[in-house]
């Protein structure tokens, strides 16, 4: 699977000695001749060299447009695992391997392929449908190239609720599969109360509300649109330090600017909070804010 997110990342952060990663077939053909998998078994000074001697599964793969490192890759029951991590700096000198956190995350996704796939190694067929269904678990575990779940196999009970590509062009890719049903939105506001108690006549105490909008939106459609308004209670006092998820369309500008940093005054943004958006399939957290008293 290929992330052009992360190789654009990966342009901007190597800068000249950035080098693009080839076609699939020509990088399979590379790699299988690094690891020396092909029939040619003649002697090539720069992978066979005795100075060479790789004492991991780190490789530097020669292509045509130069030599692709870090990649990992490793053998194991008659299959190759391999990625190529992101380095976040100039790849020339080589910086140490310590150095590259993402070595550590790619490694911890290629064994959580393994450990999803190597089971059925004994049965071809099972082992072929597992390896189909790889593109697709790949969405939820390193969607946009991170790594965020690398135990797949528990993965494996969701397949039913993702889907390879939208089908409409108008959906959004947070938005990863359709409802269909009688729509309903469930909203749920959850505030903590951080408070300093002196009990001291001189010393005012001072408490801050530190609240969540969480929301769960089956609504039928590609693309639906949403509005959830916010009011305050009478005399409340206005919500500042707003942060919105990304699926909120717009907003009005003022209700941003309200910071806790600032002191309160008469021109202050104190609602109505309205937030349009295009909900997800799943429950999210619409907004966080606070406010003091």
């Amino acid at each position: 699977r290929r992330y052009p997110t992360v190789e654009i990342r990966a342009e901007t952060f190597n800068g000249s000695t950035h080098v693009p990663i080839p076609s699939d077939s020509a990088f399979l053909k590379a790699l299988l001749f690094e690891l020396r998998l092909v029939d040619d078994q003649s002697f090539v000074e720069h992978r066979d060299t005795c100075t060479r001697i790789n004492h991991s599964c780190v490789h530097s793969v020669r292509t045509d447009g130069g030599d692709l490192w870090p990649v990992l890759a490793f053998q194991k029951s008659g299959l190759i695992y391999a990625c190529l991590p992101l380095v976040e700096e100039t790849l020339e000198p080589q910086p140490p391997l310590l150095t590259v956190p993402g070595l550590s995350q790619g490694l911890a996704l290629l064994l959580g392929i393994m450990d999803y796939i190597s089971p059925s190694r004994k049965n071809e067929a099972e082992m072929t449908g597992k390896i189909s269904q790889l593109r697709t678990l790949l969405i939820q575990a390193c969607p946009l190239g991170t790594p965020l779940n690398t135990n797949i196999r528990s993965l494996n009970g969701l397949l039913d609720d993702i889907q390879e590509m939208p089908t409409d062009e108008n959906q959004p890719a947070w938005r990863s599969n359709t409802y269909k049903g009688k729509p309903q939105v469930n909203v749920c506001i959850t505030e903590k109360v951080k408070s300093k108690q002196y009990d001291k006549r001189d010393v005012v105490d001072t408490w801050q509300v530190y609240g969540t909008v969480n929301c769960k939106c089956d609504i039928e459609g590609s693309a639906p649109n949403v509005t959830l308004t916010l009011n305050l209670p009478t005399n409340a006092p206005p919500l500042q330090d707003i942060v919105v998820h990304h699926c909120v369309t717009s907003v009005d500008p003022a209700m941003l600017m309200s910071s806790s940093i600032e002191p309160l005054d008469d021109s202050v943004f104190n609602g109505p909070y309205k937030f349009p958006f295009v909900p997800p399939s799943v429950s999210f957290d619409l907004c966080y804010y606070t406010s003091q008293v």
